[in-house]
């Protein structure tokens, strides 16, 4: 069993940065592919990021060139780096996990999900 717990999440102005951090355990992670998915009250959740085994990264269109997803495979830590953010962004931020090597932001199908970490952008 994958357990993931979130953490990084707080309120910023406009503009802000933020990195959230998601620490894995119990199974091999780094042949995982890993992502980050959001949901904003009164919307269906979507996903934001995804990086597979070999390290390729996907995106949202919305997110894009704001966001950068990255992991340390020794520390079993997935990261997501949030520039740049905006009020359109204030969202539960969750980390997931797909029991394959390799998806993108449109393929990937979590099996496991961590308990999520608050993110709010105040304009």
């Amino acid at each position: 069993q994958l357990q993931l717990v979130e953490s990084g999440g707080g309120s910023v102005q406009a503009g802000g940065s933020l990195r959230l951090s998601c620490e894995a355990s119990g199974l091999e992670y780094a042949t995982y592919c890993m992502g980050w998915f959001r949901q904003a009250p009164g919307k269906e959740r979507e996903a934001v990021a995804v990086i597979d085994s070999d390290g390729r990264s996907s995106y949202a269109d919305s997110v894009k060139g704001r966001f950068t997803i990255s992991k340390d495979n020794a520390k079993n830590i997935l990261y997501l780096q949030m520039d740049s953010l905006k009020p359109e962004d204030t969202a539960m931020y969750y980390c997931a996990a797909d029991v394959i090597l390799w998806a993108t932001i449109a393929t990937m199908k979590p099996n496991y999900w961590g308990q999520g970490t608050q993110v709010t952008v105040s304009s």
